[in-house]
């Protein structure tokens, strides 16, 4: 005999594995989680540039390891540090938004 599976929603996965939104746990995941985004969209434009992670650190001053960790979200950046790499890395715009 077959039992039923209980369906849950994403949302409510998160709940059970990291806390309710405002909880340590979950606040720490969602920092995480924009950090590996952040990550994302650099490294898609910096290809979509046709540029390594090293000619992107000359660029910008910093070292290729620094890049490698960000594209990798292993490591926190700064707004200015993000602002650099984006307009005077890639040459591109960044626009923030707070929904």
């Amino acid at each position: 005999m077959k039992k039923d599976k209980i369906i849950t929603t994403f949302e409510e996965h998160l709940d059970e594995r990291y806390g309710r939104i405002g909880s340590k746990g979950r606040t720490d995941f969602d920092i995480k989680a924009k950090a590996f985004a952040i990550g994302e969209i650099i490294k898609d434009e910096r290809k979509h540039s046709n540029m390594t992670q090293e000619e992107l650190a000359k660029r910008t001053g910093t070292r290729k390891s620094f890049i490698s960790r960000i594209e990798n979200g292993h490591s926190d950046i700064q707004l200015s540090t993000l602002y650099k790499l984006i307009e005077q890395g890639l040459g591109k715009k960044i626009d923030l938004s707070i929904h």
